[in-house]
């Protein structure tokens, strides 16, 4: 049986089946979402907020906590999208503002340029740049290291 989903802040409705993850109703609702660790919630791309329908979700996994307790901007209402199943009605989630690292197609263009959002780290979800801020070719060196770490990480992951 179909399931709606709620998007918030663009305020869309999503039909999901039973059972399916919140990241495929973020995807049906187009939403761009990395999926850098494959749906296997090791990493925070798919962070996102519950508002509503906490009941109707499957329960935290090992996983999805160990990778939570990891995201400096998570809470008591944070999920993994593609750890959280639908289990029932009524669910509504927020997807966090900011944009991750990998979104970011050249890096040094950014230089001398103030961030239009926070630029989150692709691991744990903690902001490199905050909104706002002026992008320092100092801050580059952070970003590029971070990529690094973030392809160490996933060749790690994939090789254990």
């Amino acid at each position: 049986m179909a399931k709606i989903v709620k998007l918030d802040p663009i305020d869309q409705e999503v039909s999901i089946q039973t059972n399916e993850n919140l990241l495929s109703a973020m995807l049906k609702g187009k939403l761009h979402v990395l999926q850098e660790c494959g749906g296997r919630g090791m990493c925070s791309t798919c962070h996102i907020y519950i508002k509503g329908g906490n009941e109707s979700l499957s329960p935290l996994n090992r996983r999805e906590k160990r990778t939570l307790e990891v995201i400096t901007t998570a809470n008591q209402y944070s999920r993994l999208a593609c750890q959280a199943r639908v289990l029932g009605p009524g669910v509504v989630l927020e997807v966090p503002e900011g944009m991750y690292l990998d979104e970011i197609e050249n890096i040094e263009d950014l230089i001398g340029r103030r961030a239009e959002q926070d630029i989150l780290h692709p691991l744990n979800g903690k902001v490199l740049v905050e909104k706002g801020k002026l992008i320092t070719r100092s801050m580059m060196s952070q970003l590029e290291s971070t990529k690094v770490e973030v392809s160490d990480f996933f060749r790690k992951t994939t090789d254990a």
